[in-house]
């Protein structure tokens, strides 16, 4: 019988042919896939309620958004000590975008970065909620509706809220206004967090303005959408869906110094002089945080 012989990938090879290594722990990661499949096949995931799906949004939501997080806008959380590991807090920041990419991208930044791995429940408008497929994913992601009783509820659990109070007026500027913020309307988040006396983080995040530059507003367009705006960028809708990929501006999320409300009581949420001052306060020291992070920044792209 002859010699069995080991075939070269090419003639002109010196060496035979040995199959590609699969990566190290690529069976723990299949396994783990099989067992999420079973899990919704079967119904074994727990939502609360609000809609929360953690299932799902650790083995799905969050490994989308990893990479543009991690590769596409290479975030440096800063300040993450200032967050509590523990108990009700209430995260305030700028919004701006275009779209709402800034609270996925702060939802990554504490769920991953945070040494307690904080989940971020989302307040979202109305027309989130509205928007087929994308208001059920924005549930099971965490996010619920932006009123008081639902922070205040959250808040009361000991969960960590993210509020961002300039809503479509933020997210919704032109690039001419960038980092310039908007009116933080009535102090709404102020009254939740003065009734279950958590903490005030205050959030400045620089990078997002870049990633759709608003140049312009297609108000007849947005009014026949029925949308708060219709933004035209230099990409969009020049290029069609193409017009959608954020242009991977360097980010910055930095968490400030908690503000301190348990002091002053529940009934403190009923004066509007003190939920003014406090909302002004607020909005002041992100302000000027976004100011310190343009200075630090070395360039929008790097």
């Amino acid at each position: 019988m002859p010699e069995a012989r080991v075939i070269p990938l090419r003639p002109d090879d010196d060496e035979p042919f040995v199959p590609p290594t699969p990566p190290p722990g690529w069976e723990d990661h299949l396994l783990e896939a099989v067992e999420f499949l079973r899990r919704r096949v079967t119904g074994e995931y727990e939502t609360d309620e609000f809609g929360f799906d953690p299932d799902l949004t650790d083995h799905v939501l969050l490994p989308i958004l990893r990479p543009f997080y991690e590769k596409w806008f290479r975030v440096d959380a800063l300040g993450l000590e200032n967050v509590p590991s523990s108990g009700g807090g209430l995260v305030v920041a700028n919004h701006s975008g275009t779209l709402p990419v800034d609270a996925l991208m702060t939802t990554v930044a504490l769920h991953d970065e945070h040494p307690a791995h904080r989940r971020l429940r989302l307040l979202g408008a109305d027309l989130v909620f509205d928007v087929p497929f994308i208001g059920s994913l924005s549930r099971k992601l965490g996010t619920t509706l932006a009123c008081n009783e639902d922070a205040e509820r959250l808040l009361t659990e000991g969960e960590l809220v993210g509020v961002f109070p300039e809503g479509f007026k933020g997210i919704g500027k032109p690039f001419s206004e960038r980092y310039t913020l908007q009116r933080f309307g009535r102090g709404g988040f102020v009254s939740a967090a003065l009734r279950t006396g958590a903490p005030i983080i205050p959030c400045a995040i620089v990078g997002a303005e870049e990633i759709y530059p608003m140049l312009g507003n297609a108000r007849t367009a947005a009014r026949l959408l029925g949308l708060p705006y219709f933004p035209i960028t230099p990409t969009f809708p020049l290029l069609g869906p193409l017009g959608l990929v954020p242009l991977p501006s360097k980010w910055l999320i930095a968490f400030g110094e908690p503000i301190e409300t348990a002091s002053y009581g529940p009934a403190a949420a009923e004066d509007p002089m003190l939920v003014f001052n406090l909302t002004d306060q607020v909005r002041e020291n992100i302000q000027q945080s976004l100011y310190r992070l343009l200075m630090q920044r070395k360039g929008v792209f790097g």
